[in-house]
């Protein structure tokens, strides 16, 4: 088991604040990993210990569709002595640990059984992450390395990580996800493929050269701009690179390689095998056959985007996950635009009124928080009954018949940076329920979730409907608005306006959603003007 471990902290002098311990548990391709930090009082993270355990589930996912029971075995086994060093760091409530799994598991037919099992036997539930979530929690975690990196903050920068299954690819511009890729170009799943051409040795090197080659021409095909462009490896292989090439580096900060040197160390562990590798560098056996494809492509990718030198980073996707443990709220406030950015992008392709969305969206956050008493939804939510404001019209594309169906599909099929898939059908929902029928249990989706989504679902929607009809007049002269609370019902005060005849007719239509779910009727009556 590799481990590496920091010092815990002592409290302060006064004795009153004491910084909370999270933890993360990975279950990745080749290994289970264990991250122990500390969260300060300001939401910053500060690791105490990695552990780190070969357990070989992406050798049996990629291969054989499906995880062994020996390795389901390994696992438990894994986990239960993780659960020892918790209880050393006093890791006991379930808001202190999260644990995750990535395609692995998420791919493998049997992943239930693995889930399962791991539960009955540790009491820990494990959640397989998507392309989203490992999306998002990964840019989460290099966030601040990007804003105080000149060349990532300014200019056009790719983010790649090759794993076991795949491999993720965030493209930047000015230190901004403008969209991000997901392509099967995996080592494990590589190895695997190499493995059933039975080729010789120099043929099955020409073999994986090649397919490297087609997956990194696709990623260069994406960009709209290829020249200056900065390139950021992850994961395990890129830092055994930096370590072996930057000495005393500091693992907290990004590093840049030489691109000749990092070539050189390519070639060299190109030219032995797994084993031969293992002993020269000092490697575990296990996960070792991943190391070649992966240096092998970080350099062609760098190559091919006529890169300087390779960025590594010595940040993971368990960082990411520690920082949104740590400050959920602040992510969601911090990160809005990033979140907000591709939606409006969605909207261009589909050709949306921009005035009346954006208008909508501005809306939907005043009543959102002006209505938080009675809806009591966090953050989040409200991120995500902005995005579906935003799209609420995009259906509009396909045909004004039925159109938020249409909107419905449009938005769950698109690419939305930072929203999950489960995300990305409460945005659809909600969006699909801005009009005609409300919520029922035999609609497609929505009888899918869980019960604390379904009525969050509705409550957004509601809100959405008043929103829009807020703006039926298309001229976003409706703002400042302020809500009074009377005796069944809720009064939406207008200032500047006199004359919301048009409002109200279109809120008889939408406004019995909003009765139904918060009990209150919709009224509308003129305010005093705002000063200021």
């Amino acid at each position: 088991m590799k481990k590496q471990r920091r010092g815990a902290r002592a409290p302060d002098a006064a004795g009153t604040v004491r910084p909370r311990t999270a933890a993360v548990i990975d279950l990745g391709s080749a290994s289970v990993r264990l991250a122990v930090a500390q969260i300060e009082s300001d939401g910053s993270v500060r690791p105490l210990e990695t552990l780190e355990q070969a357990v070989p589930i992406g050798r049996d996912s990629f291969s054989r569709g499906e995880i062994s029971r020996q390795t389901i075995e390994e696992c438990v086994r894994v986990i239960e002595r993780y659960r020892r060093t918790l209880a050393e760091y006093q890791v006991t409530e379930p808001d202190q640990l999260r644990a995750v799994a990535s395609a692995a598991v998420r791919e493998a037919v049997n992943r239930d059984a693995l889930l399962d099992r791991v539960y009955i036997a540790t009491g820990i539930s494990v959640q397989p992450l998507d392309e989203a979530d490992i999306n998002r929690l990964t840019y989460l975690g290099l966030y601040s390395q990007i804003v105080w990196d000149a060349a990532l903050a300014s200019g056009p920068a790719v983010v790649a990580a090759m794993e076991g299954g795949s491999t993720d690819v965030l493209f930047l511009e000015k230190g901004m996800v403008t969209f991000a890729r997901n392509y099967r170009l995996g080592s494990l799943r590589l190895q695997k493929m190499l493995e059933t051409y039975r080729a010789p040795a120099l043929h099955e090197r020409e073999l994986m050269e090649d397919y490297v080659r087609r997956t990194v021409e696709a990623i260069c095909r994406a960009l709209p701009e290829r020249r200056n462009v900065s390139v950021l490896a992850l994961g395990s292989e890129a830092r055994f690179a930096a370590a072996r090439l930057a000495k005393g580096w500091d693992r907290e900060a990004l590093v840049r390689l030489p691109l000749a040197a990092y070539g050189r160390l390519a070639a060299d562990v190109l030219a032995f095998s797994a084993d031969d590798a293992a002993r020269r560098y000092h490697l575990p056996s296990a996960g070792v056959e991943m190391l070649a494809p992966t240096l092998y492509f970080y350099e062609r990718l760098a190559r091919s985007l006529r890169a300087r030198a390779l960025l590594v980073s010595g940040r993971t996707m368990r960082y990411g996950v520690l920082l949104e443990m740590a400050r959920r709220g602040l992510w969601v406030s911090a990160f809005g635009d990033q979140i907000m950015d591709p939606a409006r992008a969605v909207g261009r392709k589909y050709h949306t009124n921009e005035a009346h969305a954006e208008h909508t969206a501005a809306l939907c956050r005043e009543l959102f928080r002006a209505l938080q008493p009675e809806h009591q939804l966090g953050p989040w939510h409200e991120v995500l009954l902005t995005v579906a404001a935003l799209l609420h019209d995009v259906g509009l594309f396909v045909s004004e018949r039925s159109h938020h169906k249409h909107s419905m599909y449009l938005i769950y099929n698109s690419e939305l940076f930072g929203l999950s898939q489960k995300d990305r059908l409460i945005v659809a929902l909600i969006a699909r329920y801005h009009r005609r029928s409300g919520p029922r249990a035999e609609h497609e989706g929505y009888g899918s979730l869980g019960k604390e989504d379904r009525v969050a679902v509705a409550k957004l929607a509601a809100i959405l409907r008043v929103a829009d009809a807020l703006d039926r007049s298309y001229s976003q002269r409706v703002h400042g608005i302020a809500c009074v609370r009377e005796p069944g019902r809720l009064v939406i005060e207008v200032p500047g306006v006199v004359d919301l005849s048009l409002e109200t007719l279109a809120l008889r239509g939408k406004g019995p959603l909003f009765q139904d779910v918060y009990g209150m009727e919709v009224a509308l009556r003129p305010g005093a003007q705002r000063a200021g």
